[in-house]
């Protein structure tokens, strides 16, 4: 399987000590099948940085799912939400499971405005699982969580 990685460098070695907190599944290495969904996050980084946006693409054996420890989400449920509000709300950034993978939906650039509205009360979780739902339509994505599961990937 083609999965992709949209960023403004070119990732020769992957460290996930450089991936960023309170994601939505964790400190992770994160990628899609879809080139136009890593290529509207390239091009995101990219405005912000006033860089170029470059697409990192990478090989990885599905049969390999069956020797990591693997989590899947198949759509927006209650289980995801939890998963998701958990790990964008941890003080310490700390990834919350021990997982090699966890594929799932893509929650809503807005996440951050509707976890501050569920915590003070304005809106129910139900409100909150609706409303993080990705604006564009339900959009997948790999979390590669530890290094073992970082090794598999072969760059392209």
């Amino acid at each position: 399987m083609k999965l992709y990685h949209g960023s403004t460098t070119d990732i020769q070695h992957i460290e996930l000590s450089k991936s960023k907190p309170n994601k939505d599944f964790g400190r992770a290495f994160y990628l899609s099948v879809d080139f136009e969904q890593a290529m509207e996050m390239a091009q995101f980084k990219a405005d912000i940085e006033d860089a170029a946006p470059v697409i990192n693409a990478y090989e990885f054996d599905d049969a390999l799912f069956q020797q990591l420890r693997c989590k899947r989400f198949d759509d927006y449920t209650v289980e995801w939400a939890h998963f998701v509000y958990d790990h964008r709300t941890e003080p310490n950034g700390l990834t919350l499971h021990d997982f090699d993978i966890v594929y799932g939906p893509i929650a809503n650039d807005r996440i951050g405005a509707q976890i501050t509205r569920f915590k003070q009360g304005y809106i129910t979780f139900d409100e909150f699982l609706r409303r993080i739902q990705y604006i564009k339509g339900i959009t997948f994505q790999y979390a590669f969580c530890t290094q073992q599961a970082v090794d598999k990937l072969i760059k392209l």
